[in-house]
């Protein structure tokens, strides 16, 4: 599974994150944490509208 929703504590606005041997990327938005699985090869947008996260796009490929 490539995301994967991080619980916040809202009360004490404190976000605990296991690191993990792969590169991954954390997107913190309208009190809502998730986590991204990073591809080797490829190209990951994050998708904004009125200051908001709307979308995270990843697009994967593989060298040649």
């Amino acid at each position: 599974m490539r995301v994967k929703e991080i619980p916040i504590l809202l009360k004490e606005a404190k976000l605990t994150v296991s690191i993990e041997s792969h590169p991954m990327l954390i997107v913190i938005d309208q009190g809502k944490a998730k986590s991204y699985h990073l591809p080797n090869f490829g190209e990951t947008v994050v998708v904004c509208h009125n200051g908001k996260v709307k979308r995270v796009k990843i697009e994967e490929g593989e060298e040649f």
